[in-house]
């Protein structure tokens, strides 16, 4: 049976009144955070916003340009203050960067504050996912399915800390949405 058949609208809609704090979506670019982010939101009744897209605004600046002209680490600077802020304004679905949550102190805010939720995929997904846009800053110097795997090894221990872990898979992204609400429903 797949997760979307178990929930009906009513227990949806109930999981949604108990939930108090915002739903932070973390995991490797690719894995859908925005796209499934989207979707939550939806069918939970609640705001959605793009933490990249936040930056943006904030920095008016892409994000290859920020990393470009001042580094990464005056990238997480910023992120690390737009998702403490977005965090504080939103009791909705907020998608995180690919690096976000590696950042020890982004980590333990999201943690503390919201409902950390690790988007994970296979390097498959993955690799096929982020070949369809161009505006990856990290992958661009290299082969896309080696820095995914590098990436991979070295960010899970620090994905695996969120309170919940939902696998994306080829498919629609609402199969996602409804894991993550099936695991937030366990989890509360």
């Amino acid at each position: 049976m797949t997760a979307d058949a178990t929930l009906s609208q009513s227990d949806i809609a109930k999981i949604a009144t108990a939930i108090d704090r915002p739903i932070v979506l973390v995991g490797l670019m690719g894995v859908g955070k925005s796209t499934v982010g989207r979707r939550l939101a939806e069918m939970l009744d609640r705001d959605f916003v793009d933490a990249d897209d936040a930056i943006v605004e904030a920095a008016q600046r892409s994000i290859p340009e920020i990393f470009e002209e001042f580094g990464e680490p005056y990238f997480r600077d910023g992120e690390r203050r737009v998702i403490a802020r977005l965090i504080e304004e939103s009791t909705g679905v907020i998608a995180t960067g690919g690096g976000a949550f590696v950042d020890p102190e982004t980590r333990a805010l999201i943690i503390e504050r919201a409902i950390g939720v690790w988007i994970d995929a296979d390097v498959d997904t993955l690799v096929e996912r982020t070949s369809r846009r161009n505006t990856r800053p990290l992958l661009r110097d290299g082969n896309p399915r080696e820095i995914l795997t590098n990436l991979k090894t070295t960010r899970e221990e620090f994905y695996a800390q969120a309170q919940l872990r939902v696998v994306s898979e080829d498919g629609p992204h609402a199969h996602t949405a409804y894991s993550i609400i099936e695991a937030i429903n366990k989890w509360l």
